[in-house]
Formats: structure tokens, sequence, C-alpha cells
């Protein structure tokens, strides 16, 4: 424990340490002493850590305090969002657990007094605030009505089994759950709340809903149980519905189920609806009941060691009679010394008719005999009770080791035997079982009022789950030692006069067990009744689930209302069901579920090691929660394969819908780590190498212009981004702000939002990269070297073309656009650049028909052949017949190039029509020599107008003060670019008679200039390159002025710089006439392969 030292202080101004928004303050100083010097001193051998979103409240009135001037003055500044060590430990020490949906039932009048008030510290030990919980949620119904069903049906062995393999489970969870419940203090939820924090919102909500479920059929199934003994051995006669007919009596007994339960279930919403407090109260009476009942089936048993209980078992034969339906365990009776039938004579055969003609023939043939059902511990029927004995549904329970003529009986007197009443099986009996296990969350879900939750919780917990099971153990062999086989198989205790079974064995009266089962299982079920709905309230509090938010409302004082509505509505499903034994399967699936991602969140934190994950609890590993977390996964395909198909249904289910439609939370769950892990392991592997150019697809990174309101200038690159990628690969989106990063943060963040809206409504899945430069060429430049990471780096630059750049006399838009051509040939980059990119379609827009052209003029690595296929993958470009153009030249054989054109498109696998178009050698034309001359004229005038040193400084200084105004530059022009830096003083112009005379030479040469000009020629290789433009535009345009899209190889930048002006009126006569064109160029690899 580190070590804290409070110095105390003299300070009047008591009112910059009050409470701010109800947070009850820690005043460190002690006025009661002075010092001369003011003093807050806080000495720590650690280190106090601010979390990283800066939670913490400031006090207004500190700052304005001469307190922080003398000894804070360095911090002073940043106390609003670095408080005060002081302050935060106040807040920490303060921090206290509301109960799930639950507020505070009282408020004070007065705003200072509730500040003021002390909040109620937690003084919950581990006995009584999780021990003694956990016993009492896990002892259940199960344990009083079925445990000897199960024994009698699984035998001893296989009965150890079950218990041992659900004890086991929740023993391994428990220890998962110590991990997660002593990492840091668990707030109100329990186990929803530790999955969700752990695994996400996703996973959280999603097995949020089924432990809601399961605690949900919890309740009907406490009520079905508490019904059971009420209609089955406290009060038969209050049954409503009877039968006539001996076979019919299960369905009485459903409908009776079905009234009572929805009767029952009315009642305890409404006392949970009016005070939940009541509730509380009464926990401890249901958990003496439980506790004496149990001591008594141990007192019971010991005393059955010297002086065994008489219930004597009827036997016909080696078949067991119902008992409470004669008198006599006799044929006849003696009355008088006269023998006449008894009424078991009379059940089996004509009534008042001694002749055995008129019997059935098994009552004939073989003889009653009377055996005793409680033989005692020391009996030796441990040895006939060790394996087990499944039944099929309506066979009757025999002993084994009764003589018995194997004769059929008669229909009419099949409800005279004790028969099973559903077929059952290991699978079904585990399934069964399975519930009297669960209720290990009850520590964790009260860690608020807990004196030490993390010293506590694991303690209690596994102390309670040790205690539970050492009891289910040692009552699975007491009941195989003390009870007769035929009576353990006796579901309903029909053999010993509809007693209850494990109440024959009890001690001092079997109405000890029946009283105290009873209690307990209300108490059960109203326990579950309180808690489901304030899961439900606690989930739906989060917003993860938008369907469910109606029901975080609820009363004034936090009480929930409408959860507690649904939660009845779902019960009252479980009570409709009726039957015990289809119900605790299905709660069995939920809880299953439950625990099992309480096991992979543990895991998952242990192998991730995160470094928030420091756990007091230190006796877990992470083998243990896998192995409970497949014991969970076995459980549910063991109990029921297709209740635990169904649940991982809901649950996936669930999962999907809050990853699509619900709120993103983050809550540092271990899938984000996971998911980091996952990325950088598999970026680790992606360094091994370029990938094969069988993997190879377009990689984007998308260069977006911005206007002054950071508004996405072009939005239809983003749509052609989506149309090309589909979902698939990488796509960077890219923007550059011209500024200064420290001036211009606010405005780069902002920008990334506006990137980031835009790209959700076009549908680009990717990221978003922007940044600031002085010069935005340089920004550019930067973007293409550093975006992506390891492997996963972009291999194509997509960008739009600088429209209007002949109009405009500023040449920096061109110039940057051409340096960001050559920066990516120097990257080996493929570039894309979409002409016309306003008439591009939407995606909303689908082409019914028409042509994509490819006009393949050099060969550039196979870029122009993938992009037509991958468009057409799109449901805009899917319609469309792809087109591949080729030039041939005088000296080569069109027919020839046309055929190994078609062989190697079929060999690509890529269906498309085939043209080769002959460009025949032709005399320049007076047009492209017009042309020619136009382009180099203008390129000369540009550079003759070159400005004095004088008039260059006043135009910076211009230009400086215009661009003071509007620092938001646009990604295609350099504002810094070819512009003199002017001083930062005025410039004051001083003319000289050296200056003056060099201007009247400047004027003086401008009608020489403007000569020169008209009398120039053109330059031969720029005659030559423009007639190629020319023929090529004529040849494309003449085929391809239809065409939904032309793709078209674009030419590489000259060498030479000064002919960069000439090289952008290339590109502009190459694609004259034509609609829509992406100009192409390949980053210098193959990108496309004939092979598999």
């Amino acid at each position: 424990m580190p070590h804290f030292t409070v110095v105390p202080v003299q300070d009047q101004a008591q009112s910059s340490y009050d409470s701010l928004e109800g947070i009850n303050w820690v005043d460190y100083r002690d006025t009661g002493q002075g010092y001369h010097d003011h003093q807050d001193t806080v000495s720590s051998d650690g280190h106090g850590n601010h979390k990283e979103d800066s939670p913490f409240l400031a006090d207004s009135a500190s700052k304005n305090n001469d307190f922080y001037d003398k000894n804070l003055a360095l911090f002073e500044e940043e106390l609003d969002i670095r408080p005060k060590v002081s302050s935060l430990l106040s807040r920490l020490v303060n921090y206290t657990n509301i109960s799930q949906g639950a507020k505070e039932h009282e408020e004070e009048e007065s705003a200072v007094a509730s500040r003021r008030k002390t909040p109620k510290s937690p003084n919950m030990g581990t006995l009584m605030g999780v021990y003694l919980p956990c016993l009492q949620n896990i002892f259940g119904v199960i344990l009083f009505l079925r445990l000897t069903w199960i024994v009698g049906m699984a035998g001893i062995i296989q009965s150890l089994l079950i218990v041992l393999m659900c004890c086991s489970c929740t023993m391994l969870t428990a220890i998962s759950m110590s991990a997660i419940a002593t990492n840091g203090v668990v707030p109100a939820g329990g186990a929803y709340f530790m999955i969700s924090r752990s695994l996400g919102p996703e996973f959280g909500g999603a097995v949020g809903l089924c432990f809601y479920l399961g605690t949900t059929f919890a309740s009907a199934m406490y009520i079905l149980g508490a019904i059971e003994i009420f209609l089955t051995y406290l009060v038969p006669q209050a049954a409503i519905f009877h039968t006539t007919d001996m076979l019919g009596s299960d369905s009485a007994m459903l409908n009776n189920m079905r009234v009572y339960g929805s009767i029952c279930l009315s009642l305890m919403a409404v006392v949970v609806f009016v005070g939940v407090k009541y509730v509380n109260k009464l926990a401890s009476l249901f958990l003496a009941c439980v506790i004496i009942s149990i001591v008594s089936i141990y007192a019971g048993a010991i005393k059955s060691i010297t002086h065994p209980p008489d219930f004597p078992i009827c036997m016909l034969g080696n078949r067991t009679l119902v008992r409470d339906r004669f008198d006599v365990c006799a044929k006849t009776v003696i009355k008088g010394n006269i023998t006449v039938p008894s009424q078991l004579w009379d059940r089996f055969c004509l009534a008042g008719n001694m002749s055995s003609s008129q019997c059935d023939d098994f009552f004939i043939q073989n003889n009653v005999t009377e055996i005793q059902g409680i033989p005692g511990l020391s009996s030796g029927i441990i040895r006939e009770n060790m394996w087990g004995n499944y039944l099929q549904k309506g066979e009757i329970l025999e002993k084994v080791g009764l003589p018995s003529v194997g004769t059929h009986s008669a229909i009419e007197n099949f409800g005279m035997y004790v028969s099973a009443d559903i077929a059952t099986s290991f699978t079904l009996l585990v399934g069964i079982f399975f519930p009297s296990a669960t209720g290990i969350m009850a520590g964790s879900n009260r860690s608020g009022d807990l004196r030490d939750a993390q010293k506590s919780i694991p303690v209690g917990t596994i102390l309670a789950i040790t205690t539970t099971s050492l009891v289910y153990l040692s009552s699975v062999v007491l009941f195989g030692s003390c009870i007769e086989g035929v009576v353990l198989r006796d579901k309903f205790g029909d053999a010993v006069k509809k007693n209850l079974v494990v109440g024959t064995l009890s001690w001092p009266s079997p109405w000890v067990i029946v009283i105290g089962s009873f209690f307990s299982t209300v108490g059960a079920g109203l326990q579950s009744l309180t808690g489901a709905p304030r899961l439900l309230q606690a989930i739906a509090k989060d917003n993860i689930i938008p369907f469910l938010r109606v029901f975080g409302h609820g009363k004034t004082n936090g009480e929930p209302t409408w959860a507690l509505l649904l939660t009845g509505l779902i019960a009252e499903l479980g009570i409709l069901i009726a039957s015990l034994d289809l119900v605790a399967p299905i709660l069995s699936m939920f809880f299953l579920m439950c625990y099992l991602f309480v096991n992979l969140a543990c895991a998952v934190q242990t192998l991730l090691r995160t470094p928030n994950w420091r756990p007091r609890f230190k006796y877990y590993h992470w083998a243990l929660s896998f192995l409970g977390m497949s014991m969970c996964l076995a459980l549910m395909f063991i109990s029921s394969w297709y209740y635990a198909i169904v649940a991982m249904g809901i649950a996936g289910m669930i999962y999907k819908y809050i990853e699509y439609q619900g709120a993103e939370k983050e809550w540092g769950d271990g899938i984000r780590g996971l998911s980091l892990s996952a990325a950088r392991y598999a970026l680790l592997r992606l360094e091994v190498g370029p990938p094969h150019t069988k993997n190879w697809r377009p990689q984007l990174l998308v260069l977006l212009k911005l206007d002054e309101d950071l508004h996405v200038k072009y939005p239809r690159l983003l749509t052609f981004a989506s149309q090309l990628k589909a979902g698939k690969g990488l796509t960077i989106v890219g923007s550059v702000i011209h500024g200064n990063f420290l001036e211009s943060y606010g405005e780069m963040q902002a920008a990334e939002q506006t990137i980031k809206n835009m790209m959700e409504i076009e549908r680009v899945k990717g990221f978003c990269q922007v940044v600031v430069a002085i010069k935005v060429r340089e920004g550019i430049v930067h973007l293409i070297q550093s975006c992506g990471l390891g492997g996963m780096k972009h291999n194509t630059v997509v960008m739009g073309w600088p429209y209007g750049w002949r109009q405009s006399e500023d040449p920096r838009a061109w110039k940057t656009f051409i340096n960001t051509v050559r920066c990516t040939t120097a990257a080996h980059l493929a570039l894309m650049v979409p002409k016309n990119v306003s008439f591009y379609p939407s995606n909303h827009e689908r082409f019914t028909d028409g042509n994509i052209d490819v006009w393949w003029i050099v060969h550039d690595g196979g870029m122009l052949m993938l992009l037509p296929f991958l468009l057409k993958q799109h449901k805009v470009w899917r319609k469309c017949k792809m087109r591949i153009f080729t030039v041939a030249q005088m000296d080569d054989n069109s027919i020839q190039m046309k055929k190994d054109l078609a062989t190697f498109l079929y060999q690509l696998r890529i269906e498309a029509e085939v043209e080769v178009v002959e460009m025949h050698d032709s005399d320049i034309s007076a047009y492209t020599y017009e042309r020619t001359l136009m382009m180099e004229q203008r390129s000369q005038m540009l550079r003759q107008m070159r400005l004095s040193s004088e008039e260059r400084q006043r135009e910076a200084q211009l230009v400086k003060d215009r661009h003071s105004l509007v620092r938001m530059g646009s990604l295609y022009s350099d504002e810094e670019e070819e512009v003199v830096e002017a001083p930062s003083e005025q410039v004051q112009m001083t003319w000289t008679k050296e200056k003056c005379e060099a201007e009247r030479r400047n004027r003086n040469n401008a009608p020489e200039n403007f000569r020169e000009l008209m009398s120039l020629k053109p330059d031969q290789s720029n005659v030559r390159r423009m007639h190629t433009a020319v023929k090529l535009n004529e040849v494309i345009v003449n085929r391809s002025h239809d065409a939904r899209l032309v793709l078209l190889n674009m030419p590489g930048p000259p060498r030479n710089t000064d002919g960069d002006e000439n090289y952008m009126e290339f590109l502009e006569v190459l694609t004259e006439g034509l609609e829509r064109v992406l100009l192409v160029r390949g980053g210098g690899r193959e990108v496309i392969t004939i092979y598999s």
C-alpha cells in the first residue's frame, strides 16, 4: 500500500472545497491547527494518474484562490483538466455503488444539504454479503423435488458424475468471475457488467439478455416447484381440474399448475411492485427454511441407521402400486373370521366377486408383498442403487429381485401402478439438475454493499460453491444408501402415500421438508422476479439495444416498472409450459451461455495481458477459463442440443442487431484488444514480402480536395472508390490543409469528421488521414510516403483532375498535379485520375446497358484489364459490357494481334470484345501544327511576363495579406510556392537612377518581345507529341463516344520540368470529347496473371 502523508493547513476559503455536482469531497485540511505557511501537500511513493478523457470537474472557485498561486502555480492553467491529487482521491474514496436500476429513495430538499450528505459506508462482510446469499440462490427446488428422482434413474455413480460436472463448471466459472470482479470496482449489473466491459457491448448485450431470460425462466421454475409442492403434498384438495380417467391425470395436473402458477406469479409481481424491501427482509427467513430442511435430511439419514422410518411399499409381483388407491396391501382381508376381497382386489377384479376369472391376469398370477421404503443407512441398499435404471414414458417401476410372472396387465388397471411420466436419459438429467448449481453471481451483484468486495467475492463465492457441492455429493450418496430404488424413481411419492420422497427420510417429520421447501422455492422465485427486471433495466440504460430503451424507465424511486411487466409476461410463458422438467433445461441453456462468456472474458483478458488487467485474485489461469468454457459448451449440447442451438441463435441475432443498429460504446473491452492483437499479428505476417500477383488488388489512397468551408469538393471520387473496392481491401482517404499544425489542429479534426461523414454516406469502408502542411505539395508527398502501416499500405493513388488550369493565371495548381504524378511514379505506385468525375454515376444509379471501353496502348502491368473487371462486380456497372481496343502500327499484323489478344483474355478468364485499331502513318496536319504553336506561344508568353524585383516584392506583400485572411488551401494549389517571402515590415520603394533606367529598358523591350513571340517556331518533339494526341483522340472519340466509361493509358510527365505545361495540354487534347475518362498509370509491376 502506498504511504500517504497529509499535512494540515489553515485556509479560510472553505467554499473552494465544497462538493460539486452532488459529489462528496474529502477535505484533507485540518483547520484546527495553523501553520505560518499555507501548505497542502500529499506525498506518495506511487504515481497519480488521471483518466484519459479528463472526467474530473474542477471547482471554479478554487481557480481564484491564492492557495494555488503559492503551491501549484506551475499547474494552475491546467487544473480544470488535471485536478489536484486530493480532489481525485476524495472522489475515489467516496465512490458508492447504487443497486441495479435503483436511485436513492429519499433526497434532501436543499441542494446544500444534498452536497454535504455523508454516504453510508458499506459494512457487509464475506459471510452475510456473499456466502449466505450465494447459498440461498444455489440451493433450490431441484434439491428437494428432483434430486432423489435423479439418483433413482441415473444411479449413484452417474448421479455423482452429473453433480461433479455441473459443480466443476460453476467452480471454474467462479474462479474466472473472481478474477474479473477483483480487477477494479464492479458496479451494479453483475455478470452483465463484467461481460460487457470485458468483451464489448455486442457480447455484453447478447449474453446480458440471455442471463436475463435465464433469470426470468428461473422465477417460472421456482413458481412451478412451489405449486407442485402445494398441490401434490400440501393441499391436494385445492386442485381445480380432476380426471375420471386414470390416464388423463397428467393433463389435469398441468392445467392446475397453469392456473395456480399464473395466480402465484401475479401475486409475486404485485409484491415486487409494491416494495422490494419486503422481499429483502424475508430473504433471511427463506434461507433459514433451506438450512433447516437440509439439516433435517442429514438428521434423518443418521437416525435411519438404528431406527429407519416406517414407509411400507406395496408391490404386486415386482411392480410398484400407487399406495393411496387402497387401504390394505393384501388381496383379501379377514372380517369376523370371513375372508373378503380387499380394496386392492376390487381394483383389479369385478367388485364383490371372489372369482379369479373376473380378475386381471397379472394380479392373479403374482403375489402382493410389502417392502420397506426407507431401509436405512445400514441396510446395504446402496448396492442396488449404484447403477442407472432409465425408463421410457409410461414404463412401470419394477424392483429387481422380486419374483414376478411376466404377463401383460389390462390397460384399465394401468393407473394402479407407479409409472414414469417422461422418458429419461443421462443428458436429460444433466439439463434438469444444472439449475441447482446456478446462483453463483449473487455475491458479485452485491459488490457495492461489501466492506472489501475484492476479498469477499472470491472467498465467499468459492466457499459457497464448495459447500453446496459437498451437500449435493453427500446427498446423492445418502439417498442411494437409505431409500429403496423404486421409491427413488417415484417422482411424486405415489408409492409412499403422496409424501415428498426426500421428506420420508427427514427427521423429525416429513412436514419439515415440505413446508421448508415450499417457502424456500417461493423466496427464490421472489428473488428472481426482483433481480431480472433490474438486470433488464441496466441493459436498457446502457442504451446498446435501441428497442429496449423504454424498459430503462420506472417509478420515481427508480423501480423498473416496465421491465417488471415484461419479466412477468416472459415468466408466464414458462408457467404455461407447466412442467418443471421442461422449463429447467431452458434456463440451463441461458445460464450456461452466460457462464461460457464469463470464462471467455477472463481467458481473453489474461492472454492479451492488457495493462489494466491486474486482478487481486491471483489463483486463476487462462487454461482453467478455457476448460470452464469448454465444459459450459459441452453441457449445453449434452443436456439438449436443440435448445443449445436455439439459445446460441438468439444470442447471435442479438449480437448482430447490436452490431448494426445499436449505439457504439467504447468500454475498453477485450475484444478491441483481441482485434488489435490479431491485426498486429496479421500485419507482421504481411511484412514478409509484397503480395503475389494473384492476390494483388488496388489498395487506394484517395486524395480529396476540400473547399474553404472544409466541405468535400468532389464527393464522386469517393463514390468511384466505393464502386471499385466494394468493401474489399484497403482504402485511405487523405487530404491536406494548408497552415501550421499548432494553429490548424481544430480545422484538421473538423476536416477528418467531414470526410468520415462523407465516407459513411458513400459507403466507403476505410480510414481517413488529414495532414497539415506549410506547402500543400509537400503535404501530398507526406501522405504518399507515410499512409498505411506495415504491409497494409496503399499501392494506388486516386486524385482528381485540376479543372480550370488553363484559365488560371496561377501555375501552382497544375504544377502540384504533375508533381504528384512524378511522386507516384517514383514510389512505384499506380495512379488513377478520373476526369470529369462529376459525371460519374452515383451508387444509386444502375447502367442497364452500355460499354466500358479499354484503350490498351502500352502495357503497364495489366491494370487496364483488372479495373473494369473489379468495377463490374458492383451493381452500377454490372450490366455493362467490356471492350478492349489496342492500336496497331503499319508494320504490325493486326489480324494476328487480334487473335493473340483474344487468346490472352481467354486465359485471363475475362470476357470482353476485342478490336484492333490500325493507325496509318500520315502527315502532320495543319491543325496539329497550329495547336502546338498556340501551346508554345502561351508558354513563352508566361515566361516573358516576369515582374521586376520591386514589383515581385509588392506582389508578395499583397499575396501575404490576402492569404492571411483565408488560410485554407486547395489540394492542387501551393500558396507558398514561387512566392518571394516578403520582410515582416512594409516594403518602402526608393527610386534611384539605376532603377528608373532598368524600368525604362523593360518597357522598351516589350514590342520586341511581342515580335519574337509572333515569329516563334514550334519544337519538333512537341509537334510529334501533339500529333499522337490528336490522332489517338480522333480514334477514341470515333469508337467510344457513347461508352459509359473509357479507360486509357496515362502518358508520363516529361523528364524536363520546363515542358510541364505542355504535358497538361497533351492530356487535354487526348481526352477531348469524352464524357467519362479514367487515366491509368501502372506501378511498374504485373497485377494480373494467367496462372491459377
